[in-house]
């Protein structure tokens, strides 16, 4: 006789729709800003290397600020936290409309603008990493953000070909509008969730923000798997800076499509969503019949291959749908990586080793795959070349993966 798990109480499931909605509205604003802030450095500059640069920009805090963020989140009231970030947030992405509204918008603000909303969101995403855990259980984070990925997967399908179509026909720094708009309404929907996203009063014992800073480096590098996975993220996530700096030069000089009036454009933005939705149905099955380690031995090769079918794409329908395999296989490997983490860390920290994991991750490796991919851009290689050196070190990476014992030990011992 099977059982069967027990009701979630009337209560929780509001707190958890709340919290979803929170993050879904938030979500919508920043592709809304992910699309209309390239392009709108593309349509002021003509460059590729001040296109890659707003990439650069925008994942630089997190290699900055990490540590910190996720020390300080497991330490002050999460909530509070990320209402004060939303709001701080949505006031300086006004600026830009302001600014374009009064003729003085110039590249720098909008860099300025990325680093300083970016490192918002650094402190942001570390109250949330310890915040959904504590909301739900620790028997329910698998599928708990299973469910807010793909809740948010829906989001990153839907947004960005209307955000494509919206630029395409009017000017991208109003958008922003909607942006700092999303950011109140996610303050008033996280300030409105009773249950708590903190660990309760005694659940620790007090510290200092050093002494919390290394025990998270400490939880994190002690667990070899966790380690393994880390390392090999930072890889993965130099090929993704890659592509967000990449995406709108590419397809102008190569695929033919234009930052401005090219509906195909919206499309394009839209792939990613399209293969993260996919992901985040088949992770939490995949991840209960394979576990972890064997997952991820599993879905790096396939992202390796899906990246090569981008940079040898030249026409818009194949690009379209390498780039959909792309977002799927990126998303199942960030997705696995996410879960297996967090089962394994304890609650207390779990803020900590998560911003630490994604400082050296996407903070350290996007940025750099930005960077990258828009120098190798400036030379006659062109934005091919540039998602090329992406690809190539996501290359070492899943080299690095097989040949590493821990990942693999853990993987056989996973399918007995």
């Amino acid at each position: 006789m099977s059982e069967t798990a027990p009701p979630v109480p009337a209560r929780e499931r509001t707190d958890l729709r709340r919290y979803l909605a929170a993050r879904v509205v938030s979500v919508a604003g920043a592709l809304v800003a992910a699309v209309a802030l390239p392009v709108l450095v593309y349509r002021l500059t003509g460059s590729a290397a001040w296109t890659a640069a707003v990439a650069t920009a925008e994942a630089l805090p997190y290699l900055l600020f990490g540590l910190v963020a996720g020390a300080l989140a497991d330490r002050v009231d999460r909530r509070r936290l990320m209402v004060g970030v939303d709001l701080a947030s949505g006031l300086v992405l006004a600026g830009i409309p302001l600014a374009w509204w009064a003729g003085v918008l110039t590249p720098v603000q909008v860099l300025g603008t990325a680093v300083a909303v970016q490192t918002g969101f650094v402190f942001f995403d570390a109250a949330n990493f310890g915040a959904l855990p504590t909301l739900v259980g620790a028997d329910r984070i698998t599928a708990a953000f299973s469910t807010l990925y793909g809740a948010t997967t829906v989001v990153e399908l839907l947004v960005p070909p209307l955000a494509g179509l919206a630029v395409a026909v009017v000017a991208p720094a109003p958008l922003l509008s909607v942006t700092a708009l999303t950011a109140l309404a996610s303050a008033l929907l996280i300030r409105s969730v009773a249950g708590r996203l903190s660990p309760g009063p005694g659940t620790r014992a007090p510290t200092r923000m050093l002494a919390d800073v290394r025990e998270g480096l400490s939880l994190l590098w002690g667990h070899r798997v966790v380690r393994t996975l880390t390392l090999v993220g930072t890889t993965q996530a130099v090929a993704g800076g890659a592509w967000l700096a990449m995406t709108v030069p590419w397809a102008d000089r190569v695929l033919g499509i234009a930052p401005a009036g090219d509906a195909r454009l919206g499309l394009l933005f839209a792939c990613w969503g399209v293969g993260g939705l996919g992901a985040a149905r088949l992770v939490p099955a995949l991840s209960g019949r394979w576990g972890g380690a064997r997952l991820a031995l599993a879905a790096l090769p396939v992202s390796l291959a899906c990246a090569l079918a981008v940079v040898a794409a030249t026409h818009w329908v194949p690009a379209l749908l390498a780039a959909t395999a792309f977002g799927a296989a990126y998303s199942t490997v960030v997705l696995n990586a996410v879960t297996y983490r967090l089962e394994v860390t304890p609650e207390h920290a779990r803020a900590r080793v998560s911003t630490t994991a994604r400082m050296l991750s996407w903070g350290a490796g996007t940025p750099v795959g930005a960077a990258l991919a828009g120098a190798v851009a400036s030379t006659p290689a062109g934005p091919r070349g540039g998602l090329a050196a992406g690809a190539a070190v996501l290359a070492v990476g899943v080299a690095l993966a097989w040949v590493t014992p821990p990942l693999r030990r853990a993987a056989r011992a996973a399918a007995h």
